[in-house]
């Protein structure tokens, strides 16, 4: 499968549908934030089981010759979110995954959306109105879109489980049973609130009519959420985490998301000079693998919201504590692993415009549908990251009102030292650090194509949407000898089918100092790249 190739722009989505509405946005003159907004706004309508504008977002963001930027549009847990409060519901030991009473942080996109819109103007000129980049998600949410095969799937495998949820059964079911593929989905109440985001801006959302709408269906299902909530939550500008690495500068999203593991992964194979065994060999898979186990047990460890932190992010990315870290890794052995953070469901899209302005993008709802609820009047799927949260307050993600919850989600760029730049990301829990370490080290360490990088077999160790072990997955396209090869080094091996969602949706794009764009997009997704 043959790279995609631009000039003037370019956008990857894992619906085509939202490439092309990025796409479009390119095409009018609009520039890399501009597009994105209308990529996020789309794929919230035409992907409702992996996102919503019920959910949160990360944005990494570059200009050339300009700082690195980011906004986290993550929302905080609920005044009434605590202990007491679940007690009082009957809860004391692990919060639900679905209902009300898992939906109990508030949802940051929308105003990650606006920040966006705004830091376009201010810092890019841009003059494309909200009404326009939301209008391809209006049309679509009022007129339908065809049901994908992920979609129709992942319906039918969750229906049991959340036909009783408030909402689920009105929105996502025909008949009581999943749409099916290729049929016409229609949302026509998310269609009217979009409309309304158009009309008044982003912030009515948190802080408007629609708010009070919000605010009062959330409290009227059974949720901690309250309209005091939405009203002290804003969208903040970042600084990213920055990986120095031997091909150039590598950047992720700060905590509470796992962004600094992605980073981890990549400096300690830096440091292991992963390009001297032979790329997707047994070898190869080993070390990426025994890095990301190094990782995960600094972010069990230490990453939460940041206010609870007690040591900086940036300082697990120093030399002399990857080089640390390597050393623990043994080329013959793998070591003993433990549970994972468990199954996510989220989209990853990235652009990059003719100016080589680059957005790296990631909106979740957590699980698939999140809580399950679709609030009645403004139809809107409701996440569940708020289930993360630990009712033990010895453990370091404990319950605290107002306190953000670990996030899964991290998107990612790069900056090569030969002028290259390039945006790169997945959806996919505990499998998002480690599709990022197969595309970044088959792009950046091996020279290989961004679609090459992102079409060839790829392994996940621990769980992630739609799996409960905790074993080495690979998928069957990678040789028997691999397998055998990785087994006697004692790593417990299941396989996955040929093109296996398990291992996510990817995406990237690298844009090259002539300005030649070349994208790669994900064939176990309904995505596309879309250039001009």
């Amino acid at each position: 499968m043959q790279p995609k190739w631009g000039i003037r722009g370019m956008a990857v989505a894992p619906h085509s549908l939202a490439s092309e509405s990025a796409l479009a946005v390119l095409r009018e003159g609009g520039n890399a934030l501009e597009a994105m907004v209308a990529a996020a706004a789309t794929i919230a309508v035409v992907y409702p089981h992996m996102n919503s504008i019920g959910g949160d977002s990360f944005w990494v963001i570059h200009s050339p010759g300009k700082a690195m930027g980011g906004i986290d549009a993550c929302g905080a847990a609920a005044g009434l979110a605590t202990k007491d409060w679940y007690r009082e519901h009957g809860i004391t030991k692990v919060i639900p995954f679905r209902g009300p009473v898992a939906a109990n942080t508030v949802a940051g996109t929308i105003s990650g959306w606006g920040a966006a819109h705004k830091l376009s103007k201010q810092g890019l000129g841009g003059k494309i109105p909200l009404s326009r980049l939301l209008s391809d998600a209006i049309h679509y949410a009022e007129t339908g879109v065809p049901v994908t095969h992920s979609q129709s799937s992942l319906t039918a495998k969750k229906s049991e489980e959340l036909k009783s949820i408030p909402g689920f059964a009105k929105t996502f079911l025909v008949n009581g049973k999943a749409p099916a593929v290729g049929s016409i989905f229609k949302q026509a109440r998310l269609a009217k609130t979009l409309r309304q985001i158009a009309e008044k801006g982003t912030d009515d959302y948190y802080r408007g009519e629609l708010a009070e709408l919000i605010g009062k269906e959330l409290t009227d299902i059974g949720s901690p959420l309250r309209l005091a909530d939405l009203h002290r939550h804003h969208a903040k500008l970042i600084d990213p985490l920055e990986l120095k690495h031997s091909i150039g500068n590598v950047y992720n999203m700060i905590p509470p998301t796992q962004g600094v593991v992605s980073l981890m992964i990549v400096g300690i194979l830096d440091q292991l000079n992963l390009k001297r065994f032979k790329v997707d060999s047994a070898e190869y898979v080993h070390h990426c693998v025994e890095a990301t186990k190094q990782a995960f047990k600094i972010r069990d460890q230490f990453v939460t919201d940041p206010a609870y932190m007690t040591k900086n992010a940036q300082s697990f990315l120093s030399p002399a504590f990857l080089k640390k870290l390597a050393k623990n890794i043994d080329p013959n052995r793998a070591l003993p692993w433990g549970q994972g953070k468990g199954p996510a469901d989220t989209i990853w899209m990235g652009v990059i415009d003719g100016d080589g302005n680059c957005v790296s993008f990631i909106q979740s709802i957590y699980h698939e549908f999140g809580a399950g609820i679709v609030l009645p009047k403004s139809g809107i799927n409701w996440q569940n990251r708020g289930c993360s949260f630990s009712l033990d307050p010895k453990t370091l993600n404990h319950l605290e009102p107002y306190r953000k919850p670990f996030h899964t989600l991290n998107p990612a760029m790069a900056l090569f030292k030969d002028g290259r730049s390039m945006v790169y990301g997945t959806m996919g829990g505990d499998g998002q650090p480690q599709t990022q370490c197969a595309v970044f080290t088959r792009t950046a360490t091996y020279g290989l194509d961004p679609q090459d990088a992102i079409s060839r077999p790829r392994w996940l160790l621990g769980r992630t949407w739609g799996q409960t072990s905790d074993s080495l997955k690979l998928e069957s396209r990678f040789s028997p000898w691999v397998a055998k090869e990785l087994h006697a080094l004692g790593h417990e091996i299941e396989m996955l089918d040929a093109f296996d969602e398990t291992v996510g949706h990817a995406g990237c794009i690298i844009r090259e100092p002539s300005g030649t764009l070349r994208g790669g997009w994900d064939p176990r997704s309904d995505g596309a790249v879309s250039a001009f």
